[in-house]
């Protein structure tokens, strides 16, 4: 139901402006353009949907259709300011939610025959693959292996 779905809290454009002030107060050379707090939210996205820089990039390209105020670097200046955070996410993260996804998958047994089966329009055999997924912690919970005629909410529970 919810595929595809980011939240993100564009509050952090509030503050855009003041913390570019504080960044840049006694600075030698270029000034910095972008806020650390938008340059951490990058490299949190890219950690969590394994984005490469340029789609990074073309997604801020997408988001700023919502919003006018965001300000879309390139790919190498996400990379730039990404890496000198190094940002990463430890298990404390995520605190004590579980977000399960149990989805499956059919594969079919042999080849053998199949021009026999379409001749005499039988049904060939399929195993059926059930798979249960912590989301967040990207591990694999239970497998299941059953035939075609089992569904994925029987081998949920």
């Amino acid at each position: 139901m919810r595929r595809g779905e980011i939240l993100l809290d564009l509050r952090i454009l509030d503050g855009w402006n003041s913390e570019l002030e504080r960044m840049n107060v006694g600075k030698e050379g270029g000034r910095y353009v972008y806020p650390e707090i938008f340059v951490r939210l990058l490299g949190y996205m890219r950690v969590l949907f394994h984005l490469p820089y340029r789609q990074t990039e073309g997604f801020l390209k997408a988001l700023r259709r919502f919003d006018s105020r965001i300000h879309v670097p390139d790919y190498s200046t996400i990379d730039r300011r990404v890496n000198r955070l190094d940002v990463k996410l430890d298990e404390e993260d995520y605190g004590d939610d579980l977000i399960i996804a149990v989805d499956g998958s059919g594969i079919k047994v042999s080849n053998r025959g199949e021009w026999m089966r379409h001749k005499w329009k039988v049904r060939r055999g399929y195993l059926k693959i059930h798979i249960a997924v912590d989301v967040k912690r990207k591990r694999i919970l239970a497998l299941k292996v059953t035939d075609e005629e089992v569904g994925d909410a029987p081998t949920a529970h």
